[in-house]
């Protein structure tokens, strides 16, 4: 669930994140190279809230398309075969073919850019329809049974409650095993995201400072339990602003110590926590949006975690 690129399959244009571009510009019509279009498309997205990799990536995969058939050809001179062309050349003809899911992805940006192109009236037609949208689901993911969280959480407790006592440990797990917050998310966490006293306290804000990421925020409940561990953790530890002010692999290195101390045979990790938090939800009757929310996940996000959700809940039985 911890994807650097954005989730961006069919591209959901209605999203409120972000103005819909007026036909990316209004000097496009059918006649505009491919090369123009391409960049247009990438100012539209860059308006829908999307990050700067998420619109290098699939721009990028339209920019591929520009190489194989002339960036300089207009757009109404692209057809069916040319793209089916390319998408052969990608898979079986260079001299090393792309993954099934960079395949898939280049599948899905073609798919999303001729949807904008239609639906912004530049085009009528949509070279793209006949092609099979690809679909490649991965692995179902590590997790923590529900008996495997109690021993690790334990395991964490008894580092807390040692002769020389140490809560940054069960600090953290209980706050990954209870949020579901990612790895970047944990570590840009700040005492003051965290409400201890408002009417609904005490919460969890996650904050995205990037503008773009806006509409990932969100609140989250926290349990007393968490509360109790937090604060001997700020007092023994001193802490005044981020709440685990050390490196990434410092923090992945203290889970693994809770792995180790609790004798499992799986590490430990901050995306098994993650879905160990989104499969505790699930088998606790949680409804799909408020797991989906809490995630900060899209809605096209939803469909592979919630399939995956349900098979790992039916695997752990």
């Amino acid at each position: 669930m911890d994807n650097t690129v954005d989730d961006l399959p069919l591209f959901s244009y209605g999203r409120e994140q972000g103005p819909k571009h007026p036909a990316g510009d209004a000097r496009l019509n059918s006649e505009t190279s491919l090369s123009a279009v391409i960049k247009s498309w990438g100012e539209a997205l860059e308006d829908q809230g999307y990050s700067i990799h998420t619109v290098k990536a699939f721009t990028g995969d339209l920019r591929l398309v520009a190489k194989f058939v002339g960036g300089g050809v207009s757009i109404q001179e692209i057809s069916n075969h040319d793209l089916k062309n390319f998408l052969d050349w990608m898979q079986n003809k260079r001299s090393a073919p792309c993954s099934p899911k960079t395949y898939a992805r280049r599948v899905t940006s073609i798919k999303a850019f001729y949807r904008w192109l239609n639906e912004s009236g530049v085009l009528s037609d949509d070279p793209s329809a006949h092609i099979p949208q690809q679909s490649v689901v991965s692995p179902l993911p590590d997790v923590l049974a529900r008996r495997e969280r109690e021993i690790a959480l334990e395991a964490a407790q008894r580092m807390r409650e040692a002769e020389e006592p140490d809560a940054r440990p069960y600090t953290l797990l209980r706050l990954l095993l209870e949020t579901g917050i990612k790895k970047g998310e944990c570590l840009g966490v700040h005492l003051n995201h965290i409400d201890l006293e408002g009417p609904d306290a005490p919460l969890l804000f996650v904050r995205y400072g990037d503008v773009s990421k806006r509409y990932k925020e969100r609140k989250i409940p926290l349990s007393e339990e968490w509360v109790a561990a937090f604060l001997e953790y700020i007092a023994q530890y001193d802490i005044d602003d981020q709440l685990f002010p050390w490196s990434p692999r410092r923090l992945e290195y203290l889970l693994e110590e809770i792995s180790d101390a609790a004798k499992l045979d799986k590490r430990i990790s901050f995306d098994m926590c993650r879905w160990s938090a989104s499969l505790a939800d699930h088998q606790e009757g949680l409804d799909k949006d408020t797991i989906r929310q809490k995630l900060g996940i899209s809605k096209i996000q939803w469909r592979e975690v919630g399939n995956k959700l349900k098979k790992l809940s039916a695997q752990q039985g």
